[in-house]
């Protein structure tokens, strides 16, 4: 199975997810015109990868911000990974955040409420 990837830019985020490490990165913004259009590559990605993941996955999502319709679309990302542990399989999600980004921990608290798989908040300090 290939790598999806989708380049950073100034409304969308840095997607790389390698299905033979089992290492997913999402990281930057996230406010694209239409999420639902923007996220269905990724999602029919995954649909294919959770059939056959990797002996372990770890998404590390770094958001700075992302709007409202982009997170139905990161709860939908999450509970394809969630399926993974279901399965039986390890499955991981890092959810990095500036410290001094209130909003973002938050965010991440929320998300952790919600899915039932290994969630972790971790804080980094800006240099």
């Amino acid at each position: 199975m290939n790598t999806y990837k989708s380049e950073l830019t100034v409304k969308t985020p840095l997607i790389n997810f390698d299905a033979a490490s089992g290492n997913f990165e999402l990281k930057g913004k996230s406010i694209p015109e239409n999420s639902v259009i923007f996220y269905k590559p990724m999602m029919e990605w995954l649909e294919s990868y959770v059939q056959n993941p990797a002996a372990k996955t770890v998404l590390n999502i770094q958001l700075d911000y992302f709007n409202t319709s982009s997170s139905k679309c990161i709860v939908d990302l999450f509970k394809k990974l969630e399926s993974i542990t279901k399965s039986g399989k390890d499955a991981t999600i890092n959810w990095l955040y500036n410290e001094e980004d209130e909003d973002m921990q938050e965010a991440g608290e929320d998300y952790q409420s919600i899915i039932k798989m290994p969630f972790n908040l971790v804080s980094f300090t800006k240099p």
